[in-house]
């Protein structure tokens, strides 16, 4: 993006917190959700002595995050520790890795709102283990003591870095939702943000278009959705935009995101790695990832959710916005492609899952798996109304008592009455008794007022109680009133 004679420069750093059921380097539970500080031993807590062993499930994960991003994680890689305090940091520094991390370069491929298709580099992804949780209100003392809980600590993450390929808030937007799909289809991290699962910082420069050299950045902190990513780094752009037309230099910084008054904040001025003494991890030894443990992760992959984009655009003829929609979720995804198997009718799948579905999902807790619909059942509403047993509009109804009691569609239209009417002689007889019953209205209509023609189509619908098939009920309309 150019404004005003610059460019943005961005890249992103994202934490990925993995779904083991225990810590990076102890056997403690990850659970959510615990009373403060149940959770932890004498390694997560830094005890003297203790030594850290690396959980395999999460080097697992690491491997399953390489593949998708075309990285081939075979090889050696080292843990590191990275020195600093802070209050719920037990042991004074955390482990994480440095010059070797376990994923190196990778590539993502990201579509904007207007189609443009981009890839975005992935410089490396590390493991780390997490820090605690500092309580600043709530607690009997707050007004005059902070509290630590420390069941986060040592909590795996998968730390991403992006090369700094991004050029625009859109683009960081489309990124981030990309690699939220993608740790969703590996089943390593859930990618909410909101709940602190998926955590993002944003590096920010400007720089005049067409010079090389990056510009001063920025980093940007407490970025909790997509849109407050979207949201921070537009902001950030234009402040250093404005600071740099006016003759003034932006100042290297940690800022944090004021979602109150949807502007950054000055954190703290930006330390450099050096300043975290970084050295290798002498209680770990290196980690060597055999190609054996690359082949056995690739024959566990999943078809990736821009791989499935494409093939609901090919071969489901669905538009980009819509396949995108359901791609955007894997048990979404999923529940549509067995409901357009069984129905053999994608589009009219897409569209009642897209409609009707997931407006009446949004009141209801725990994702596809609370749905009370089955994919054979949603199939086989689709198939009712074209085969034209039922119309479009009492399939609104079925669809509601289906949510409702989740009884199959057939049994509903059974036991409520609701097929639709098709023969003809019956409909013939309820048109003529609808124009013999309003003679003004059809001379109206006779005289050239044609819009009136809706009123008729009405009346026989509620005779019928909207079962009439409509567009047998149009032609009968159309010849009566024009040919008798």
């Amino acid at each position: 993006m150019q404004t005003m004679g610059y460019e943005a420069v961005i890249g992103l750093e994202v934490h990925a917190q993995l779904q083991t059921e225990t810590k990076l380097f102890c056997g403690c539970s990850t659970h959510f959700g615990a009373e403060p500080n149940d959770q932890t031993c004498p390694v997560c807590l830094g005890m003297p002595g203790v030594l850290p062993v690396p959980n395999e499930r999460a080097i697992e994960f690491a491997i399953k995050f390489g593949l998708a991003i075309h990285n081939n994680p075979a090889g050696t890689s080292v843990f590191a520790r990275k020195n600093y305090f802070y209050p719920d940091l037990p042991k004074g520094y955390q482990i994480t890795q440095f010059e070797h991390p376990v994923v190196g370069n990778g590539k993502l491929t990201i579509e904007l709102d207007d189609g443009t298709i981009k890839v975005i580099g992935v410089n490396r992804a590390h493991l780390e283990e997490d820090a605690g949780q500092s309580s600043h209100e709530g607690w009997a003392q707050s007004r005059d003591k902070s509290y630590v809980n420390l069941n986060r600590a040592g909590i795996p993450l998968l730390e991403i870095v992006s090369e700094p390929d991004i050029r625009s808030a859109d683009e960081a937007y489309a990124y981030l939702q990309e690699l939220k799909n993608i740790v969703q289809y590996l089943e390593i991290c859930d990618g909410n943000m909101e709940e602190g699962s998926m955590r993002c910082d944003a590096n920010v420069s400007v720089r005049p278009v067409g010079q090389k050299a990056f510009g001063t950045r920025t980093e940007i902190k407490n970025l909790n959705s997509f849109n407050n990513v979207r949201r921070g780094i537009q902001y950030e752009i234009e402040r250093q935009i404005t600071v740099l037309t006016q003759g003034e230099e932006v100042e290297q910084c940690t800022l944090l995101w004021d979602d109150a008054s949807q502007s950054t904040k000055v954190m703290r001025t930006k330390e450099d790695s050096q300043e975290y003494r970084y050295f290798p991890e002498p209680d770990l030894p290196s980690l060597v990832i055999p190609e054996e443990s690359v082949d056995a992760a690739k024959s566990q992959m999943p078809e990736l959710p821009r791989s499935r984009y494409l093939r609901f655009t090919k071969n489901y003829g669905l538009s980009r916005q819509d396949a995108r929609l359901l791609v955007s979720d894997k048990a979404l995804a999923e529940y549509f492609e067995e409901t357009a198997k069984r129905s053999q009718n994608p589009k009219a799948s897409a569209n009642w899952i897209m409609g009707e579905l997931l407006r009446d999902m949004k009141h209801l807790e725990g994702g596809m798996a609370a749905c009370p619909i089955t994919p054979h059942q949603m199939a086989r509403l689709v198939s009712l109304i074209g085969e034209n047993t039922i119309s479009g509009k009492i399939g609104k109804e079925v669809f509601a008592e289906m949510f409702k009691t989740s009884k199959d569609p057939d049994l509903i239209v059974e036991e409520k009455g609701l097929r639709q009417i098709t023969d003809e002689g019956a409909l013939t007889m309820s048109v003529r008794a609808i124009l013999n019953g309003h003679p003004s209205q059809v001379s109206e209509y006779r005289d050239g007022k044609t819009k009136i023609f809706g009123f008729f189509v009405g009346q026989v619908m509620k005779a019928t109680r909207g079962k009439a098939n409509p567009d047998t009920v149009n032609r009968l309309l159309h010849e009566m009133l024009n040919n008798d």
